[in-house]
């Protein structure tokens, strides 16, 4: 009888950890994916999610800035900075904010843009984050829910007529990677269409097996107003995902040493050892590549998330 993959992964594996900083290794592999999409396509932006603390030198607030890092980033994005760090509408733990904010203010201080995509949707929590993001001058969304499979109703806070052709430019985003709520990709692209967001970030693929076109890429860097925006790719680099093109099924018997355990909170989301080339291989560097698709389509940019799985491994080796 066949293990099931999460069965598989609660088996011992011969591997080790020894001598893995596991804060650089992510920094490295940003820092390449970085290089790599700069040189396919020049002014390619790259928008790191999460895992402030490989900002500095050292992941503490008070250290210099990791400089190499930094650079190849044009952005630094935050989930749940003022609302929904726990739960959708509840406010942050303030030390949460103050802790986060130190490494945000650090990047902001040397021009990256910060992005902050906030949980909430009640009217006053919603005018009070965009207070909160504002006063920062950071740029914000309020995301309906932790799944982001919607365009919220609301009016686009900063809405404005101007074309962003540079990420330091935007005054606001759409955040929406999950299509569930969308019953075809011509849905989606009409409705995306229909707005005048700065900039969308959302998936390349509408399914497993239908991308976004490099004609629907095209439609939605317009805004509904008839100005310039960017359109950026969700990516995820910290953890596989049983539902992209990528996955084989012999995983599911055999999966490969780079595999890890899954999330207990995102099913059929597995982390990787992200530092290991076979995974690695899968992201960047190569015509079949996740990012040379992103590339290929037309897209502006990538936003890169899990990028604190190095919490995962820290933890793990530390039990």
């Amino acid at each position: 009888m066949l293990l099931s993959l999460s069965a598989c992964h609660k088996i011992k594996r011969n591997y080790t950890y020894q001598n893995i900083d596991f804060k650089d290794e992510m920094r490295n592999f940003v820092e390449q994916i970085s290089a790599y999409a700069k040189t396919q396509q020049s002014g390619f932006i790259i928008i790191a999610q999460n895992g402030v603390e490989l900002l500095t030198t050292t992941g503490l607030p008070a250290s210099p800035l990791h400089l190499d890092y930094i650079n190849a980033l044009d952005g630094q994005a935050q989930e749940g900075l003022f609302l929904g760090y726990n739960s959708i509408n509840s406010p942050t733990p303030t030390e949460t904010t103050t802790y986060l904010k130190q490494f945000l203010q650090k990047a902001h201080n040397i021009k990256k843009t910060i992005l902050v995509a906030d949980y909430c949707f009640e009217p006053e929590a919603i005018l009070a984050d965009r207070d909160s993001i504002n006063n920062n001058d950071f740029i914000g969304f309020q995301a309906v829910s932790y799944a982001l499979n919607n365009i919220p109703a609301w009016p686009i806070f900063n809405e404005n007529n101007r074309d962003i052709e540079e990420l330091s430019l935007a005054s606001n985003f759409l955040y929406l990677i999950n299509y569930e709520n969308f019953s075809s990709k011509s849905q989606l692209i009409e409705q995306l269409t229909k707005t005048n967001y700065d900039v969308l970030i959302i998936d390349l693929f509408y399914n497993k097996d239908l991308p976004l076109s490099t004609e629907d890429i095209k439609k939605l860097k317009f805004k509904a107003n008839g100005s310039k925006r960017l359109v950026i790719s969700y990516l995820s680099i910290g953890e596989a995902e049983d539902y992209r093109y990528y996955w084989q099924s012999k995983w599911e018997a055999e999966p490969p040493y780079w595999l890890d355990e899954e999330n207990p909170n995102w099913e059929g989301n597995y982390k990787v050892k992200y530092w290991e080339s076979d995974w690695q291989k899968i992201i960047y560097g190569n015509d079949q590549s996740y990012l040379k698709r992103i590339i290929d389509a037309g897209f502006d940019g990538a936003y890169i998330d899990i990028i604190d799985a190095f919490e995962f491994f820290e933890q793990k080796t530390n039990l």
